[in-house]
């Protein structure tokens, strides 16, 4: 069976946890079976994509632009293959706003396609946030805070622990302990792991130290391994780094990035320390993965 196969069902028994059995099998056939529902509040049809909007509680802030500009060329060739999940907002501005399928929606403005084909349900707050954050998270498209945020928001709103937020979504306690975790990083840490600089296992690192934001900028100069890290949180930013900075990037480095990072449409970065080094490639999700894996092998 395939991955997009079993997903609606996950999706069901995170939203069984959340609502019970009858209203979250309602809700998956939304995602499921959309031509079968029984419940009369569905509808399967096609809108005008000027008429949807985004959802303002949607956990997912940050699209990548790389996977957004090949998700816009497959649906420019194929059209949106599946349909986005939608609830009317009222019937005088006859405008819907998005539960579910929002990067689908950009990419398809994007590519100039002027209907898509929704699944319309009369979800109410807490269903239509419980459906997004749900989603996004069993589909491993949130960044680390996004993902950290999302189990806050499935605790906080729907007034669960932390072990039933790990049944929800289908992961251990310990991993959404260990992701919210990230909440506690001061700003200035928060802003380094949503650029992408500082990954969620460098954070956690240095989360209890003295002073996270200077270990951080020392981790990131350095381009320290998550156990140097460790390292590092235990004798202090005051004390020898397990590794010495590498040099600045000349000119040439820099520019030869920016080159590889356009032509592989994901980040490129080059690691030179006078006779040799690494070249570190950086994808978002296993479609680009893919992608990458074919251009290098060409």
């Amino acid at each position: 069976m395939s991955e997009e196969n079993s997903r609606p069902r996950q999706l069901g028994r995170g939203l069984e946890a959340l609502f019970g059995d009858n209203r979250a099998e309602k809700l998956n056939n939304f995602t499921e079976s959309p031509e079968k529902n029984e419940d009369p509040r569905a509808e399967f049809r096609s809108l005008p994509v000027e008429r949807l909007q985004p959802n303002p509680r949607q956990p997912r802030c940050d699209f990548d632009d790389a996977a957004l500009e090949e998700l816009t060329q497959s649906i420019a060739e194929h059209g949106i293959l599946q349909p986005l999940i939608v609830r009317p907002l009222s019937v005088e501005s006859k405008m819907f706003e998005i539960v579910a399928g929002e990067r689908r929606w950009r990419a398809a403005q994007r590519a100039q396609v002027h209907e898509a084909p929704v699944i319309v349900g009369n979800f109410s707050d807490a269903e239509a946030l419980a459906v997004a954050l749900v989603e996004n998270i069993q589909r491993n498209e949130l960044s680390p805070l996004e993902e950290a945020e999302a189990y806050a928001r499935l605790g906080s709103d729907f007034n669960k622990t932390q072990a039933q937020v790990a049944k929800i979504v289908g992961k251990s306690r310990s991993h959404v302990a260990n992701m919210m975790r990230l909440l506690e990083l001061p700003e200035d840490v928060r802003a380094m792991v949503s650029a992408g600089q500082l990954s969620a296992g460098h954070a956690r690192a240095i989360l209890r130290a003295a002073d996270p934001g200077a270990l951080a900028g020392i981790i990131v100069e350095g381009g320290l391994s998550v156990r140097d890290a460790e390292q590092l949180a235990k004798s202090g930013p005051g004390k020898k780094s397990p590794r010495r900075p590498s040099p600045p990037k000349d000119a040439d480095t820099l520019a030869l990035e920016r080159e590889l990072t356009n032509g592989l449409g994901a980040k490129v970065e080059i690691s030179f320390n006078g006779s040799g080094g690494y070249v570190r490639v950086n994808y978002r999700s296993l479609e680009q993965l893919d992608d990458l894996v074919e251009r290098l092998m060409a």
